[in-house]
């Protein structure tokens, strides 16, 4: 690893590509989800594979075709945004088309990109449009592809702008490029351009001539690892959180159900019995809940320390009537729970967990409705970031297809990031490359915090790789 510490990587070429058919679409209006991303940065994603088993000039060649044929059925990102008269953003599908980059860095090893729990400075240089705002998507290209050439392996890294997508859209335009690079000649999700939910909104929001600032400070010392939880882990960390036991298979087999407030003893139902169990806490509310004891204790809050942790949520299910599935722009809200430093620490992974479940249940319709009047009564961007040193932030999810992106040569070896909308308490959560349940989290924290956290034994008790 010393080494590839200072490992460099070279620009070999930079192209624009241009959608294969031109647009027919009309120009997209930001909707309330969409505009208060114009102050964080471009989603940075890509995926690490071997070396294809033909020439990188072929590879090239054949990226550059089907990014071109992505494009058309993805042609909001080949445009840019404009701004009306009355302050309304609308992307407009004027097939400007998006940056294409070449680098190498062959002497950079698969190895030293995933070989250990810490995240090597150099993944960084694998994607472009670094500390580029949404904004700029005014007069920058919405989409960047990168491809980086390693000694024994290639990573294509994307940067799209976020009021252009969530991580569902992004993940939907990832498949589809390896899809088409891989010579499907029908796409399987196409994605839905629709602007007819209360989403759009008649509110307008005010910018100055300069632009949103950036709301958190991207060079604060920081330090980035990647735990790895298995399937197997992942289900015993479960059956803790929900009181439940697992035979040698991993299995749940037992239900252990709380004892009534009276004297009554503790009871082991048979699976003749009928029983009443409590809500069940899934697998990631399990996981967070976890970090976010661990992540407390290394930050050695006084016990009326009030921390936040955030989570993200899908709501296009959520709505009524519900989005497409497929619908393409942004349809999550960041939902806050707040508990004391002394709440969280006193008590057990089912209390934490039960905290962050209630609040995700209570995300229907009505809430999400509330939260759409709410900013349009104040216009405003998301303000991402740790104001008080006490806050964690979830992004991404386990459920996206990562790894469901077979360019031609098989799967991805690994998912990274980019340095966008990184800060002390940004986590984010991918598949584990595994499948089954697994899980990474990709963590970022103060280094002194990071240290505790490695060393807490309840948080890497579950850890089982990186």
């Amino acid at each position: 690893m010393a080494s590839a510490a200072a490992a460099h990587v070279a620009l070999v070429s930079k192209c624009t590509i241009f959608p294969f058919e031109k647009s027919s679409l009309t120009d997209l209006k930001l909707s309330v989800s969409d505009l208060p991303m114009l102050s964080v940065h471009y989603i940075q994603k890509g995926c690490l594979f071997t070396r294809p088993p033909f020439p990188i000039a072929r590879l090239i060649s054949l990226l550059k075709l089907s990014l071109s044929h992505t494009l058309t059925h993805f042609p909001p990102l080949a445009g840019r945004f404009v701004t009306d008269s009355d302050g309304y953003v609308y992307i407009s599908c004027n097939d400007d088309g998006v940056d294409f980059v070449h680098a190498s860095a062959t002497h950079i090893f698969i190895r030293d990109v995933i070989g250990s729990i810490d995240v090597p400075h150099h993944v960084k240089e694998f994607f472009p449009l670094d500390h580029t705002v949404s904004y700029r998507g005014n007069f920058s290209p919405l989409l960047a592809v990168q491809v980086t050439e390693l000694a024994d392996g290639v990573f294509i890294g994307c940067a799209v702008n976020h009021s252009v997508t969530d991580g569902t859209s992004f993940w939907n335009f990832f498949n589809t490029f390896a899809e088409l690079s891989r010579g499907v000649k029908r796409i399987t999700r196409q994605p839905d351009f629709t602007r007819d939910s209360v989403l759009i909104s008649n509110s307008v929001l005010k910018i100055s001539a300069d632009g949103p600032k950036v709301t958190f400070a991207s060079d604060a010392p920081s330090k980035e690892s990647i735990f790895s939880f298995s399937r197997e882990s992942i289900q015993r960390l479960k059956a803790k959180t929900n009181n439940q036991k697992l035979n040698f298979d991993g299995v749940i087999n037992i239900v252990e159900v709380m004892a009534k407030q009276s004297n009554d003893p503790l009871k082991i139902k048979t699976e003749t019995e009928a029983i009443t169990p409590m809500a069940e806490i899934s697998s990631f509310q399990s996981l967070c809940a976890l970090l976010w004891r661990a992540v407390t204790r290394a930050r050695k809050f006084p016990a009326s320390k009030m921390t936040t942790f955030r989570m993200a949520v899908n709501y296009r299910h959520r709505l009524q009537p519900i989005l497409n599935p497929l619908y393409f722009g942004n349809a999550i809200q960041s939902i806050p729970t707040y508990v004391s430093a002394g709440d969280v620490l006193s008590h057990d992974l089912h209390w934490c967990a039960e905290q962050l479940n209630k609040n995700v249940k209570a995300h229907d319709d009505v809430m999400v409705r509330k939260f759409v009047e709410d900013w349009e009564k104040d216009p405003r961007c998301f303000p991402l970031g740790n104001f008080d040193g006490a806050m964690l932030t979830m992004g991404s999810s386990p459920r996206f297809p990562m790894y469901e992106n077979d360019f031609g040569w098989g799967r991805p070896v690994a998912v990274r990031s980019g340095r966008a909308n990184k800060f002390d308490g940004k986590i984010s959560a991918f598949p584990g490359r595994e499948g089954g349940g697994s899980v990474d989290l990709e963590v970022i924290l103060s280094p002194e915090t990071m240290e505790g956290l490695e060393s807490d034994p309840e948080f890497m008790q579950f850890v089982t790789g990186y």
